[in-house]
C-alpha cells in the first residue's frame, strides 16, 4: 500500500525557531506506534561552535509522562555513530556553515521521550533549530 499519510504520525519535539539557550522539551508520547525517528533540523550556525560554545542534543526516555527521564544508550537509538554521556545523540562543536538534517531512530521501547538542545558557553547570535518526530508502524490505522 502506498498510503503513507494514514500510517504516519508527527509531533514537534522542538518548535522551529532561532535559539541561543536551552529549550524546554515537551514529553513526546510514543504510545500506539512501533517506531519513531527524531528529525533534527539545524540551520546555519549563529556562532562558530567550539568545544566550549556548543549545542548538544540530549535524548531521554521514561515509562510515564511525568516520570523520571533517563538518558538513552546506544542500544536505544539508530543512525548515530555513538551516544554521549547524558544521552547526547548530536553535538554542534565546530563551524556549521550549511543547514543539516540528522535522523535519530528511537528503538528504546519506552512510551515517552524528550529531546533537549543543551547550550553551553556563550551564544551571542541564535541558531535556527527545529525537531520533528515521525511516528510509524501504528498499532491502529488510519492515523488522524
Amino acid at each position: 500500500m502506498r498510503d503513507l499519510i494514514s500510517n504516519l504520525g508527527a509531533k514537534i519535539a522542538i518548535p522551529a525557531a532561532s535559539y541561543d539557550a536551552d529549550n524546554t522539551p515537551p514529553a513526546i508520547d510514543l504510545r500506539g506506534f512501533d517506531s519513531a525517528a527524531f528529525l533534527i533540523h539545524v540551520g546555519v550556525g549563529g556562532i562558530t561552535f567550539t568545544g566550549t560554545n556548543k549545542v548538544e542534543f540530549k535524548l531521554t526516555h521514561a515509562d510515564s509522562e511525568a516520570g523520571a527521564y533517563t538518558a538513552v544508550t546506544a542500544a536505544d537509538v539508530q543512525g548515530v555513530a555513538s551516544v554521549g554521556a547524558g544521552g547526547i545523540v548530536k553535538t554542534l562543536n565546530a563551524a556549521h556553515a550549511s543547514p543539516s538534517l540528522t535522523k535519530v531512530g528511537y528503538v528504546g521501547g519506552k512510551p515517552f521521550a524528550k529531546l533537549l538542545a543543551d547550550f553551553s558557553g556563550t551564544h551571542g547570535a541564535a541558531t535556527p533549530i527545529g525537531v520533528t518526530v515521525a511516528l510509524a508502524h501504528p498499532r491502529n490505522a488510519p492515523v488522524a
